[in-house]
């Protein structure tokens, strides 16, 4: 059809014409109501907005002097942030005399990290922030991890088989 035939026949609708396909050789073009067309599309991109999971970043903080239960009950709050797809900043508060004892307190970051590593990853390794040391957790188990186990597994049937 010829472009002003379209375009006669597309007033007469009182639609648009719409080019969709100008390298074609002829162009394509369509008749359509183009708001309505970007209206629909806008719909849609939010609509695939709502299904997308945005994560978040959760905090745990605790000071170095913490109750063994104290830290089994921050650290099952930690797996349930990961456990629904949420990164967890570890904090580990610093303050007065437990600034001379900096070696407890990493050590003790330590034992928290090696307890989450079957749930989650390290994204960010620990990082000192003022008097604070830091480490963020991602969901996902780590690699290091995995290998480490299968090689434990693996040791296990292998002194099973020698007894």
């Amino acid at each position: 059809m010829k472009s002003y035939e379209a375009l006669k026949k597309a007033e007469e609708m009182e639609l648009d014409l719409v080019e969709v396909a100008p390298a074609a050789d002829p162009p394509v073009c369509r008749i359509m109501d183009f708001n309505k067309y970007k209206y629909e599309q806008k719909k849609k991109q939010r609509e695939a907005k709502k299904h997308q999971k945005q994560s978040q970043l959760k905090e745990i903080r605790f000071k170095s002097r913490i109750d063994k239960h104290d830290l089994e009950i921050k650290l099952n709050r930690a797996k349930e942030f990961l456990s629904e797809g949420n990164k967890v900043k570890i904090t580990l508060m610093f303050r007065g005399r437990a600034l001379a004892h900096k070696d407890i307190g990493e050590q003790l970051l330590d034992n928290v990290i090696e307890s989450l590593e079957e749930v989650a990853h390290i994204d960010r390794d620990k990082r000192w922030e003022g008097n604070n040391l830091t480490v963020i957790m991602a969901p996902g188990v780590n690699k290091k991890a995995k290998d480490n186990k299968k090689e434990e597994k693996g040791d296990s049937d292998a002194k099973g088989q020698d007894t």
